[in-house]
């Protein structure tokens, strides 16, 4: 079991340091000091279970759009959207939700699609539909409230009391700091394998080549994912037909690529196989690595998360409770204590920016360490009109840098009639609680493991 790493001295206050796969992806610091309880998540996929907390679009019986709620365990959202579009004949790019969700775990969401419900027959592995119906409107990103979680943490006693007392001792820090930064977790860069901020990057430069390269070479450092020995080997003879026959079949979206490079397509043809959608992904997952490492940087400079000063922006609360960038607004001499009236009643929050070629310039403190960030990065507002692949260009968008805390509720479960050889997986602990859309529930559970929090290796394949 990992152990905590030891804590550093930051301005006077010890806080215990992020992993490496961490810090590379701008999560730097913790918000609790708090030591860390050791534990294994997602060990299973049930370990993880999130539920949506869905805004229905309105039944309409002769409407053109189908509404399903969908139970799945252990699908990647973009796979699983392939799998019913080709299940129903559909375009790969038919299919709409409101929030993507993590591929280890079981959850529940909606999707949406222009078309008659699916048949009786309609069966793929490890889906449910739980419910369909007609709806004269689809879903939109973000077409949701939130999600709520139930999460598993194994390898841990619930009869030892130091353990139970650490989760309780960070719940109750997190109280007073108001919430903690609120990152992009791991799982928006991949989660098995961590590779989209870095195609994103090279997407943004312009080096369409490099990104492809990068999306079928690329092997994390102490991975032992299947495919890896095929990307090393494509790496060295970069025989595309060859590759066809070393990539395990399960990689569709690779062996897509592979097939249109062996045609003799060029690198943007080829990666133009992949959806709209997935290929923003890459794009979106680039402005979640400068906007984390903008909030590290923040943190560090002692910058407050609640109180704006003056070149912050502050993003309002709608009537409904959600967040809406069109709502966010500078900070200026003649509105600091408006807005700051704003924050201190929990009608806004502080805001930074997803960039996109339509980011103003920041000014302030908080702007200026953005600044530093961008030039350190070699990347500009301009950047992100991806010339060469525009339909995927990025005006960007606001995020509140702060995720309040959630009601946390702990509670211990055992299994004293286990196997002996199993006792220590299936002692365990479980964390409920909700978190608005955008939200990453393992950007919690960082505060309470610390580096102690171990991901459980994946499936030595994936099946489909």
């Amino acid at each position: 079991m990992t152990q905590p790493m030891a804590p550093e001295e930051i301005d006077g206050n010890a806080r215990y340091l992020p992993p490496p796969v961490e810090c590379e992806l701008g999560l730097e610091i913790y918000a609790t000091s708090t030591r860390g309880v050791p534990g294994v998540l997602k060990l299973d996929a049930g370990d993880f279970r999130v539920g949506e907390i869905s805004a229905y679009p309105v039944p309409a019986v002769e409407g053109p759009f189908t509404i399903l709620r969908l139970q799945s365990r252990d699908w990647e959202q973009h796979e699983l959207a392939e799998a019913i579009a080709r299940r129903l004949g559909l375009s790969r790019n038919a299919l709409r939700w409101a929030g993507t969700k993590d591929r280890r775990a079981v959850s529940e969401k909606l999707v949406s699609y222009r078309g008659a419900p699916p048949p009786p027959d309609f069966a793929i592995s490890q889906v449910t539909v739980l419910e369909a119906y007609r709806a004269r409107d689809g879903l939109t990103l973000g077409h949701h409230y939130g999600n709520s979680f139930d999460i598993c943490i194994r390898g841990i006693d619930p009869d030892d009391a130091r353990m139970l007392g650490g989760l309780r001792a960070t719940a109750a820090e997190l109280i007073p700091l108001g919430g903690v930064p609120n990152f992009f977790g791991l799982q928006r860069f991949g989660e098995v394998r961590p590779i989209t901020h870095r195609v994103g990057q090279l997407l943004v430069r312009g080096d369409v080549e490099s990104a492809v390269d990068q999306y079928l070479t690329f092997v994390e450092d102490g991975s032992d994912e299947v495919g890896d020995r095929a990307r090393e080997s494509f790496a060295e003879h970069r025989d595309s037909k060859r590759a066809l026959n070393e990539f395990p079949r399960e990689y569709r979206f690779e062996r897509a690529i592979l097939e249109r490079l062996a045609e003799g397509q060029s690198p943007t043809r080829a990666l133009g196989v992949l959806s709209r959608d997935l290929r923003r992904l890459f794009v979106h997952a680039y402005q979640s690595r400068l906007f984390n490492r903008w909030l590290s940087r923040r943190w560090r400079a002692g910058l407050s998360f609640e109180r704006p000063v003056i070149g912050d922006f502050v993003i309002r609360y709608a009537p409904d409770g959600t967040l809406r960038a069109s709502t966010t607004a500078l900070v200026e001499s003649d509105n600091l204590a408006e807005c700051s009236e704003l924050t201190e009643r929990g009608r806004a929050l502080i805001a930074g920016p997803l960039l996109g070629f339509e980011t103003p310039s920041l000014t302030g403190k908080g702007g200026q360490l953005f600044e530093d960030i961008l030039r350190e990065e070699g990347v500009s507002r301009d950047n992100f009109r991806l010339p060469r692949t525009p339909e995927i260009a990025s005006p960007g968008s606001w995020r509140a840098i702060r995720l309040p805390t959630p009601p946390i509720g702990i509670s211990a479960e055992g299994s004293p009639n286990a196997p002996a050889e199993r006792t220590e997986a299936s002692r365990s602990l479980h964390l409920k609680f909700a978190l608005p859309k955008g939200a990453y529930a393992t950007v919690v559970l960082r505060e309470f493991l610390k580096t102690g929090a171990m991901l459980a290796p994946p499936p030595a394949s994936r099946p489909r």
